[in-house]
């Protein structure tokens, strides 16, 4: 078992660098490798999902943006002593490749590749590099982009793979649209685990406000957060929507594959789980992501004709309504945009990202 080559995958406790991580450590074990994940305590407790023959590696890493004064100037020492150790550990056991997924965690895996001249790359999720895969840019082989196109530093060059998403969406690649029509259509309602309750304050105010001849055929699928969940529910019930309210939807995909029309946050996953399946969208990006890197996410949709975005600070009532009608009362352009989606598409992210692992491997 010895002559299997080695992958280490280093990423930071989010879903939006765990899961595309996740996907590449699946692709790599069908392949024959020897997968590690380097994370710290944090990102282990997301690690549920990996498969169970992924070593998982805990490293000492630290984040300026939590802790008092004390915690940020015992920062660098403690990303110093993970550098460190990563890189004893990789003497000791050679990886033939590297590969960053961003989030603090992965510093001391892509530091040590850098000490020791490894074979080395990083995925960007987001149309702006996080602040970690800005620090490695320059110092890895390969720039690996999710979202495009992402805004990158001077002299880099990017290569635009996708971002990987998981089994059930691949699954539904491309499925058939249904465009809107004088039958029930659904609109789906994603607001993702941040900044989600300006969709509850607006989305269910202009669907109500939607023209009662366009109003009858609506179904709601709205994700909201437990505490704007009964007040969400009772809106559409005492305006007689047909709403399914859930703080969380264990079937998006499906749900997505039968949607005429998706009203989103335009976090890096959900932009490409609308492209991968191709829907029409309505995209309001979080004000407050760093960056503002959920409007750099949605330009590629938005270019393409695929989306229509929304500033956070222009989503009123009325704006909404107006833009839902559009669609869904224009089955023509609402097929357009559908198409236009899956130009955006990217459902062989994971198999671009595993090509270039192996094309990692035979430089070293």
């Amino acid at each position: 078992m010895t002559n299997q080559p080695l992958l280490i995958i280093a990423a930071g406790g989010t879903g939006g660098h765990m899961f595309p991580a996740q996907a590449l450590a699946e692709a790599m074990l069908r392949k024959g490798w020897r997968v590690k994940l380097s994370t710290d305590a944090r990102g282990a407790r997301y690690t549920g999902g990996f498969p169970h023959t992924v070593e998982i590696e805990q490293v000492s890493s630290a984040t300026f943006a939590r802790g008092g004064a004390l915690a940020k100037l015992a920062v660098p020492f403690r990303v110093l002593g993970g550098v460190l150790g990563m890189t004893l550990r990789m003497t000791r056991d050679k990886p033939v490749a590297v590969v960053g997924f961003g989030g603090y965690p992965s510093i001391p895996a892509i530091g040590a590749a850098t000490l020791l001249r490894l074979p080395r790359m990083i995925h960007e999720q987001n149309g702006i590099l996080g602040r970690v895969n800005q620090i490695f840019a320059k110092r890895v082989d390969v720039v690996a982009c999710g979202t495009w196109p992402t805004t990158l530093p001077e002299g880099v060059e990017g290569v635009h793979t996708g971002n990987p998403v998981r089994k059930a969406v691949h699954d539904r690649a491309g499925a058939a649209y249904i465009t809107p029509g004088e039958y029930p259509m659904s609109i789906l309602v994603m607001g993702g685990s941040q900044g989600a309750r300006i969709l509850s304050d607006v989305v269910p105010g202009a669907i109500a406000a939607l023209p009662p001849d366009l109003l009858q055929y609506i179904r709601v699928s709205h994700q909201a957060r437990d505490e704007d969940h009964e007040r969400v529910t009772r809106f559409y019930a005492d305006h007689g929507i047909a709403a399914d309210v859930q703080p969380f939807f264990n079937d998006v995909p499906a749900r997505m594959s039968e949607a005429q029309l998706v009203i989103s946050r335009s976090g890096a996953s959900s932009v490409a789980d609308i492209s991968v399946i191709g829907r029409p969208s309505i995209l309001v990006p979080f004000a407050a992501a760093t960056g503002d890197h959920q409007t750099a996410n949605a330009r590629g949709l938005v270019d393409a004709g695929a989306a229509i975005l929304i500033p956070e600070n222009r989503l009123e009532v009325s704006t909404l309504a107006e833009q839902i009608a559009a669609v869904l009362t224009n089955p023509r352009g609402a097929q357009m945009m559908a198409h236009a989606a899956l130009s955006c598409g990217k459902p062989e992210a994971t198999q671009e990202l595993v090509s270039m692992v192996e094309a990692l491997a035979k430089k070293d």
